[in-house]
């Protein structure tokens, strides 16, 4: 019984650092996977490198190409979008 008793306390501070550390990095993490399965062409978006340009194409391997200055593309992973800035319609959607 006293076992037990003396495992309490460690399983009190796994039970914290569950709640207060990983449960929120998880959650971080999955947010940030929806917004890179989102992306799309004319989204203006900044890197991980701190550029930023607009999508001009999503090949859908891993990859896009940004935009980040006239005539200046460059490719980029997909995970190391940092963030979106301007989430605009598809470039050949106007109408």
């Amino acid at each position: 019984m006293e076992a037990i008793g003396q495992f309490i306390p460690l399983i009190l501070i796994f039970a914290i650092m569950y709640f207060l550390l990983i449960r929120p990095q998880q959650k971080k993490m999955k947010d940030h996977q929806k917004m890179v399965e989102a992306l799309r062409r004319g989204d203006q978006v900044v890197t991980a490198g701190g550029l930023i340009g607009k999508v001009s194409k999503v090949p859908g391997d891993g990859n896009l190409e940004v935009e980040i200055a006239d005539g200046v593309k460059v490719r980029v992973v997909q995970n190391t979008i940092s963030a979106v800035l301007n989430k605009t319609e598809p470039a050949d959607a106007k109408s």
